[in-house]
């Protein structure tokens, strides 16, 4: 009973945070190509710059692969710094180009760029008061996905349903960042405005049915809906829907 009110709160908490960032991280702007080969990102999930990159690649519905990177955490810090000289965050690797990008607003104008083949939208353009409210935002979360916690590491990366401002996705890629476990990030934002809202209470009534030929009708024609987050273990062959199911598998199978 405890455990369930005190995700209750957390989920409350993670709303807030998503409105503190405008709920950016949302829609889909522009709809990329997948690159032939993945992009990564060392990443930190509290850190507001992290926010502000991962909320570019839902806005391009771009899949990534997430090496998490929390404070005194071992296992990707290292490699980061090897990679670009120091451990700051984000950091992007696109081995497609060759590009190794710091600085938050560079990442966010190279990915529109290369990918999204236009400038960055205002929404997503550099504001001077954007990384004080996505402070906040992490404030109001209690800096989950801040710091390293013991933890079991899987053979293999796990997969991830998600897209940037949703809530309950926001739980488990904190878990997920606390425990260094690396994962592929699946981009699944809305793709039409008629999709806002949770998944069972959509602004367009009646029965949902996703645009035609994207990533969410492909995830929809597999699995008969479309809800995030949804987590694939390859390590295991679990596939979970609903966050609260998702964190308590995790602390079961990786936890410390």
């Amino acid at each position: 009973m405890l455990k369930a009110i005190r995700h209750n709160v957390n989920v409350l908490e993670s709303v807030a945070t998503s409105s503190f960032t405008a709920w950016r991280g949302c829609l889909v702007v522009k709809a990329a190509e997948q690159p032939e080969k993945p992009l990564v990102l060392y990443d930190m999930e509290a850190c507001p710059y992290c926010r502000r990159v991962r909320e570019a690649l839902t806005s391009l519905h771009l899949d990534v692969d997430i090496r998490p990177c929390p404070k005194g955490g071992k296992l990707y810090r290292p490699e980061a710094e090897a990679i670009g000289g120091k451990q700051m965050f984000p950091l992007l690797v696109d081995e497609n180009t060759g590009k190794v990008l710091y600085e938050s607003a560079d990442i966010v104008e190279y990915l529109f760029r290369e990918y999204g083949k236009r400038p960055v939208p205002k929404l997503y353009q550099s504001k001077p008061w954007q990384p004080a409210l996505s402070s906040v935002g992490s404030g109001v979360s209690e800096l989950r996905g801040m710091h390293a916690s013991p933890g079991k590491r899987p053979e293999q990366a796990l997969h991830l349903w998600s897209f940037e401002g949703s809530p309950f996705s926001r739980l488990v890629r904190e878990k997920l960042c606390e425990m260094e476990i690396p994962y592929t990030l699946h981009n699944i934002g809305k793709e039409h405005w008629t999709e806002i809202g949770p998944a069972r209470q959509r602004i367009k009534p009646g029965a949902y049915q996703p645009q035609p030929g994207g990533k969410r009708d492909a995830f929809f024609q597999q699995h008969g809906r479309v809800q995030v987050p949804y987590l694939e273990d390859p390590n295991t062959g679990e596939a979970l829907f609903e966050s609260s199911r998702i964190l308590k598998y995790l602390d079961a199978t990786y936890g410390g």
